[in-house]
């Protein structure tokens, strides 16, 4: 477990400097795709196997976040807090291709990770369809959904990530499976709107190439 959470920490520092000169955090915009394309070189070349490890590195998975970011800002009010959700996803991911380059998962838990993207895949095509049809969503079912995906994606890590790490994890299914956030992100002409009108375009684009 210690390894894993020094190659990560080195990982994510080199990606925090490579972006030392870059506009992914300024004031007035949070640009994931410099820190993606960072991460993309650090190490995602050696991941093989996207049904375990999906990661975020093409423009349109870049963009993906940077809407995720938005709508968390206009949640919270906080920019800060939208960095953090996005930066917790990030390091998430990091751990995750560590672990899964390292050869650290079971059978068992690389057998979970499957289970994992079919509960997750099943919240993203709720969030395109009640946002699509209306009068279609569903809070319950959405947060089941959230709520069984952040289960099965606890099982695969908890033997390998410090309490630390799993808090990250919890805090950001926390983020998103939240009753008021829902109910603001999928009422008809809400605040989000817009923003939630982007994030579904790129999660269209995402699953029409294979990355979600």
């Amino acid at each position: 477990m210690a390894m894993v959470e020094i190659e990560s920490w080195i990982i994510y520092q080199c990606i925090l400097t490579d972006c030392s000169h870059c506009h992914f955090m300024t004031e007035n915009a949070f640009r994931a795709r410099d820190i993606g394309l960072r991460a993309q070189k650090k190490i995602l070349s050696r991941m093989t196997n996207k049904n375990v490890v999906k990661v975020f590195i093409d423009d349109n998975s870049a963009s993906l976040l940077d809407n995720l970011y938005k709508l968390a800002k206009i949640h919270s009010g906080n920019k800060k807090e939208a960095e953090k959700l996005v930066k917790n996803i990030i390091k998430v991911i990091i751990k995750l291709g560590v672990l899964y380059r390292n050869e650290q998962f079971s059978q068992e838990e690389l057998q979970a990770a499957d289970k994992f993207w079919n509960k997750f895949q099943l919240a993203q095509m709720a969030v395109i369809s009640f946002y699509e049809v209306d009068f279609s969503y569903d809070r319950p079912y959405l947060m089941n959904a959230f709520n069984e995906s952040h289960q099965a994606l606890r099982f695969i890590v908890q033997k390998h990530l410090t309490e630390k790490s799993l808090s990250r994890i919890d805090w950001v299914f926390a983020f998103f499976n939240n009753a008021k956030f829902l109910d603001g992100l999928f009422k008809k002409d809400s605040e989000y709107s817009e923003t939630l009108s982007k994030l579904v375009a790129d999660m269209h684009k995402a699953m029409d190439s294979g990355d979600l």
